[in-house]
């Protein structure tokens, strides 16, 4: 199995960048797939994860209303719109695979995790 995410870059405060995470290995029908982000010198943190259909998502606090997480079943591609970027949105972006939606909120025993791609934003 593997996720092999892209789309990271420089980006100016305000700007926009949208994240890609390809999947292969297996199928993901009963996986939800999810961001998570590591800034440096933190700790990963949850960012948005979504079920088979579109209309489970979840986001975390920090990214709601900025971000837009979906995911194209047929290419088994994640991805991940971010707009109205910050410099605390800076970090390393990870996508991973659970079957529950639990594990990757929680950041706990996640099942598929892919390399990372980083986001920078300048102020």
């Amino acid at each position: 199995v593997q996720l092999q995410a892209s789309g990271g870059g420089l980006v100016q405060t305000g700007g926009s960048l949208r994240l890609s995470c390809a999947a292969s290995g297996r199928t993901f029908s009963d996986y939800y797939l999810g961001w998570l982000r590591q800034a440096p010198g933190k700790e990963r943190e949850f960012v948005a994860a979504i079920g088979w259909t579109a209309g489970s998502t979840d986001y975390a606090d920090s990214v709601k209303g900025r971000f837009t997480i979906s995911r194209d079943n047929a290419k088994n591609t994640l991805y991940l719109q971010m707009n109205n970027l910050t410099p605390e949105d800076t970090a390393v972006y990870y996508c991973a695979a659970d079957p529950y939606l639990d594990a990757l909120g929680r950041n706990v025993g996640v099942h598929y995790w892919g390399k990372g791609t980083l986001v920078t934003v300048s102020s």
